[in-house]
């Protein structure tokens, strides 16, 4: 390296300092513009990579043909019966299998370090957590439109019209993102996606299945019945049920709310605990 070479890049080095200390700095991020900033993030990874909408969009398809008219007839009598009665239960069912995806990204995050680089930068800690969950409130959303549509192609007619099925839409989604927190706690805790998958749905499955999503109550033994009344995903159905048929049950929809806000009281601080010691 000869002498004008390094002459030349020290006042170069030097221009840049200059500049640097002339200008001001930018202000720092809010909250809100963070968070929503990192749910854009997720949305960008959804048009990147179109493949990760096959779960909100083929799965409740499949579910909402095979349950109505493989089991319909021989539940209801007929399958247009029993669409009625199964689709605001189905529409639970897989707005609330999406929640565990949330945990499965945040541990993707972990495992490949983009955490760790989100640390490095300027901006409220939890932002790259909490907008993550707000993206995946959109997630919840296009899998309840499809479920909706695909039921009312199929001759679904919700008595209570447009209105009550984006009420019961908007209480299932308020639902899943005080559950998204707790696979969120999965998702910070143990090693490897797939690890959080299994346990997701190793929860998720018993208890949906174990609820009036499918049957009535009233047609089960007597501790099973007792057991899938008190079950909130029963309760959230009935809201939805109620939501849809334009009479709406206010203690199922109120305890629905009281469930959702009681998980993100408990799970929300715990993931931002773990959050930032790992």
């Amino acid at each position: 390296m000869t002498a004008t070479t390094r002459t030349t890049g020290s006042a170069d080095t030097a221009a840049v300092r200059r500049a640097i200390s002339s200008t001001p700095r930018p202000p720092r991020p809010g909250r809100l513009s963070a968070a929503l900033v990192f749910g854009w993030r997720g949305m960008l990874k959804v048009k990147h990579v179109p493949e990760q909408l096959l779960d909100v969009t083929v799965t409740p398809v499949m579910f909402l043909l095979l349950f109505t008219y493989l089991f319909g007839g021989a539940i209801a009598g007929s399958t247009s019966a029993y669409l009625d009665y199964t689709l605001p239960g189905l529409l639970v069912m897989s707005v609330l299998f999406t929640t565990v995806y949330s945990g499965i990204s945040l541990n993707t995050d972990l495992t490949k370090g983009v955490v760790d680089r989100f640390r490095s930068l300027p901006i409220w800690r939890p932002a790259p957590l909490l907008g993550s969950l707000l993206g995946d409130s959109v997630r919840y959303v296009i899998a309840g439109t499809v479920i909706i549509v695909v039921g009312v192609a199929l001759g679904f007619r919700p008595d209570g019209g447009f209105t009550g099925a984006v009420a019961a839409l908007a209480l299932v989604v308020v639902f899943s993102f005080g559950l998204s927190w707790v696979f969120s706690v999965l998702g910070l805790l143990l090693r490897s996606p797939n690890a959080v998958m299994n346990a997701g749905f190793m929860a998720i499955f018993p208890l949906t299945f174990l609820s009036n999503v499918f049957v009535d109550p009233t047609t089960l033994p007597g501790p099973l019945e007792a057991f899938v009344d008190v079950n909130p995903i029963s309760v959230l159905a009935t809201a939805s049920r109620s939501l849809m048929a334009g009479e709406p049950d206010v203690v199922a929809v109120v305890v629905s709310l009281a469930v959702a806000a009681g998980l993100a009281a408990v799970f929300l601080p715990l993931t931002t605990r773990l959050y930032r010691s790992r």
